[in-house]
């Protein structure tokens, strides 16, 4: 799973948010949207969902048809709120 990520950008974001992007693969995405903010030279998508029930956030991008976390980390329940529609 080691290429499905930087290694390098894993530990800034260990160190800036306390968790791992491998565990991006275990978030429950409920809501996501392209990200058109900026031109980052790639299509990026920003998510919204769970990890062990907890709100996160997830900043990715595909490569050959599969994810590439960039960032993680714990969302805010404001963000959530905003983010995520009820169903």
């Amino acid at each position: 799973m080691e290429d499905r990520f930087d290694v390098a950008k894993d530990a800034i974001n260990k160190a800036q948010h306390k968790i791992s992007l491998a565990r991006a693969f275990d978030m429950e995405i409920v809501q996501f949207a392209e990200d058109g903010r900026f031109d980052y030279g790639e299509t990026r998508y920003r998510a919204w969902g769970y990890i062990d029930g907890k709100p996160h956030f997830l900043a990715y991008t595909l490569r050959h048809g599969k994810m590439r976390p960039i960032s993680l980390r714990r969302a805010h329940a404001k963000e959530m709120k905003r983010r995520v529609k009820e169903t």
